[in-house]
């Protein structure tokens, strides 16, 4: 058994623009920093840059793309059709115009985009590419390594900003392996820690629990920073609930896009169009087919070609191998057998709905010098792979203007209270349960009482009540947790961060009187939606509490800044 921790040293760093969170808006920012200015850029990292974030194991196709015939404003229509208009405009628009030179950028890297016999790049749909990008993330890493103004801090969980007056002075990390307080200067920070996992009970509880769409290690960290700084935060209450292929939770757009595979039910329906065709529409359309008996609920395969059943099984084994390994098993490719489909548990994740950060166009947020892009960042949904990239990009460019303002000194007292607080979880006599105990004990309360899967995404002003009070108490048990090496301390961090965020979504969710968003937030005292609600959801803590805000939408052709 390792020997318990007991005391913490503390280090303290120096940097000019500091990266929370080495995925894909992290290290693209990084690199176009160096472009911008001589200043020096540090990029902290939970896991290592190579092979983390939602890259991880690639992509096999760039999902937002301009492809010729179509315009930037067209992929702003589509997101804002698909988020029935709670977006901001502005942010998809700068967004948009950017994600074409994000590609070229990517190529130039090394990365393989799939062309015709023309040399174009080939489309799969309105707005994607093919690639092959099983690489995308270690291409990304070495393109970060070989610049010399840029260091990368790995196995390092960032967990509170260094703010004074509402400005960014920098940020505290600690070691997940070496027992060390890290307390880091910078003159500009960039959240990109990625969105939220692990907030609601899974398809799979228990051992398989982290078996999931979403990485498992994107605990909503940003997000709880973001919060306990009194950053303003928005539309939390826009979940995301990923349709996929039943039980591996693999992607289903291959699917209906790459073969045109239709909705049916077990009655061999084509049911779809009956519900409509927005994300949500789609897996609110699978669970009322289901809650009426007409399940389970398939992506029509059958009948598809040889071709593109070998395609299909190929295209999978980049992106989710464990789909194409459970056909080879079963003999059951998608040409002789229809693929089951089913949703996940909620997420919140910025770059699918408007989730995160309320920023200004250079995508700064209300806390001066702190930037956000990826999933973290708010009001910008569809955004995906290249939107990330962009995002890092216009914040990198925005960052660099803060290159000429003087550090900050920080505070070596607070530092001093930081390093006692956490060594208190070190010391503490082993508690009477565990962080695993009390995260189990969350979801199952978000499930039940928060629209998760156990009710079939509903929730009513009586239920969030109810999880509200029993997220409390449970943040109150999480204080008292033990930790008998770094990793423990890192898991417990963790749970606080989830459970802050959970309370942040339950206020979010019982602000938005209406459903607008079938199953993304399904509440039952309010069916339908309104145009009155034909705003944004915004809140801010306050003194300790919680503070909605509601805030009208920014108008097509206008800008929002600070």
């Amino acid at each position: 058994m390792e020997p318990q921790i007991k005391t913490l040293r503390t280090e303290f760093i120096e940097t000019d623009f500091l990266i929370i969170g080495g995925g894909t808006a992290g290290c693209y920012a990084a690199l176009i920093f160096c472009e911008q200015a001589d200043g020096r850029v540090l990029i902290a990292e939970k896991a290592n840059i190579r092979r983390s974030g939602c890259l991880a194991a690639g992509v096999n196709a760039i999902n937002a793309y301009i492809v010729p015939g179509k315009t930037p404003q067209d992929y702003v229509d589509y997101a804002r059709t698909d988020a029935d208009g709670i977006v901001r405009g502005d942010l998809l628009l700068t967004m948009a115009e950017g994600l074409n030179r994000t590609v070229e950028k990517m190529e130039s890297l090394g990365l393989t985009i799939l062309k015709d016999e023309q040399g174009r790049y080939v489309t799969r749909g309105s707005r994607n590419i093919k690639i092959n990008g099983e690489n995308i993330k270690p291409i990304l890493a070495e393109a970060v390594k070989e610049e010399p103004q840029i260091s990368v801090l790995e196995r390092v969980n960032v967990f509170e900003y260094i703010v004074e007056d509402n400005r960014i002075k920098g940020a505290y990390a600690i070691g997940v392996e070496a027992p060390v307080l890290y307390v880091i200067s910078a003159k500009a920070v960039l959240c990109a820690t990625g969105g939220a996992a692990g907030l609601y009970k899974p398809n799979h509880p228990g051992f398989s629990r982290h078996k999931m769409w979403y990485p498992p290690f994107n605990t909503g960290a940003g997000y709880a920073m973001g919060i306990r700084a009194g950053a303003e935060m928005t539309t939390f209450e826009m979940r995301f609930i990923a349709l996929r292929c039943r039980d591996t939770i693999a992607p289903t757009g291959t699917l209906a896009q790459g073969v045109g595979a239709k909705q049916i039910n077990a009655l061999d329906e084509v049911y779809e169009q009956k519900y409509g065709l927005t994300t949500s529409q789609r897996l609110h359309g699978t669970v009322m087919e289901n809650m009426e008996g007409r399940g389970p609920c398939y992506l029509r395969t059958i009948g598809i070609t040889p071709e593109q059943d070998e395609d299909l099984q190929k295209a999978y084994l980049n992106m989710a191998p464990s789909q194409t390994l459970r056909w080879m098993e079963s003999g059951e490719t998608p040409g002789i057998q229809n693929v089951g489909i089913e949703g996940t548990e909620p997420y919140i994740v910025g770059g699918h709905t408007a989730s995160g950060y309320w920023v200004d166009t250079n995508r700064e947020t209300t806390v001066k010098g702190l930037f956000a892009a990826g999933d973290v960042a708010g009001g910008c949904p569809q955004k995906y792979v290249t939107g990330a990239f962009v995002e890092g990009e216009i914040a990198a460019r925005s960052a660099a203007k803060y290159m000429n303002s003087p550090a900050g000194t920080l505070d070596r007292a607070r530092s001093e209270e930081q390093k006692h607080w956490l060594e208190n979880f070190l010391n503490c006599p082993r508690a009477s349960f565990t962080t695993d105990e009390l995260e189990e004990a969350m979801q199952a309360v978000m499930d039940e009482y928060a629209g998760g899967i156990g009710s079939h995404y509903r929730f009513s002003e009586k239920s969030l009540n109810t999880a509200a009070e029993k997220i409390r108490e449970l943040e109150q048990q999480a204080q008292t947790l033990s930790a008998g090496r770094m990793q423990d301390l890192v898991y417990i961090l963790e749970l606080q961060e989830r459970m802050l965020l959970c309370k942040s979504v339950i206020a979010h969710l019982a602000a938005r009187k209406e459903t607008r968003w079938h199953s993304f937030a399904e509440n039952a005292d309010y069916p339908d939606s309104s145009p009155k609600w034909n705003r944004y959801v915004n809140s801010r803590l306050e003194d300790g509490r919680l503070s909605i805000l509601f805030r009208p939408l920014v108008q097509e052709g206008k800008t929002y800044e600070h």
